[in-house]
């Protein structure tokens, strides 16, 4: 039940950053103005490369981020399901030292 739970917070996350990361991205919207036409014409093309400049750099970071996240859920997960089984092998091992004390066994 806690896999599902950790990884429906991390496609939680993800989304709410890659949506963040929309808002940042500038120059998507169109705001040249009609009075600034022969200049614009110049200014758009290299407005549009930097634009998908930013954009490309933005996803491969949340592309980054996201395959980090699943690298340290997947360690933290190794390890929990380690500590699991360490308890569970304390637990059946036998102790002879209480089969001692206990008469049951010389």
């Amino acid at each position: 039940m806690s896999i599902i739970t950790s990884l429906s917070c991390i496609r939680f996350f993800t989304c709410f950053f890659s949506s963040f990361s929309l808002l940042l991205i500038t120059g998507l919207a169109d705001t040249s103005s009609t009075s600034n036409n022969e200049k614009g014409s110049t200014k758009s093309s290299e407005g549009s490369g930097s634009t998908w400049l930013k954009f490309i750099i933005i996803f491969f970071g949340l592309l980054a981020v996201g395959a980090f996240s699943v690298f340290l859920f997947k360690l933290w997960q190794r390890k929990k399901r380690e500590e699991q089984h360490a308890r569970l092998l304390k637990l059946f091992e036998q102790d002879d030292e209480l089969e001692v004390e206990l008469g049951i066994r010389d």
